[in-house]
């Protein structure tokens, strides 16, 4: 690579240009997401081309991609279609988590871009944050409402 060329950088002035820490950009090095640089160990040298991989992989895992999805946009993958923006008459399909009476939180996967593990783990915090806000409030001890069915609750009405 020719310095009048191109810029060309250490590991670590790249990796604070990238804001990553060396270690990770010796990594997707190793595992092929980042062209190898010129030369090797403390000489080799990375130019525009490293920063751009660099930077653009930073922006997927950011985004919730998976280095192997992101190995296969690097490497000419159609990237993800955009989703559709809502329109009268559209439809789609969401997931309803009743946390308690009167708490409901709508998730719409497509929309927010979640996988199903994603979904699973965001319920999975959300109960927890509640049940943690419930026993704060010493509320716990009346039972945990998240837990009780509608039929039973009714059946306890007069």
């Amino acid at each position: 690579m020719n310095a009048d060329a191109s810029p060309s950088y250490p590991l670590a002035e790249l990796a604070v240009l990238a804001d990553l820490p060396p270690r990770t950009v010796r990594y997707y090095v190793q595992i092929g997401l980042v062209d190898r640089p010129e030369g090797e160990t403390r000489a080799a040298r990375y130019g525009a081309r490293h920063l751009e991989q660099l930077l653009q992989i930073r922006k997927w895992t950011a985004a919730g991609v998976s280095l192997e999805r992101i190995r296969e946009l690097l490497h000419g993958a159609p990237p993800p279609v955009p989703p559709r923006k809502r329109t009268i008459g559209s439809v789609s399909v969401c997931s309803h988590l009743t946390v308690a009476e009167g708490i409901e939180v709508v998730i719409d996967p497509q929309r927010a871009g979640l996988s199903p593990e994603a979904v699973r783990q965001f319920i999975q915090g959300v109960m927890t944050a509640f049940k943690a806000a419930q026993d704060e409030e010493g509320g716990a001890s009346q039972g945990d409402p998240a837990n009780t069915n509608k039929n039973e609750r009714q059946a306890g009405e007069p």
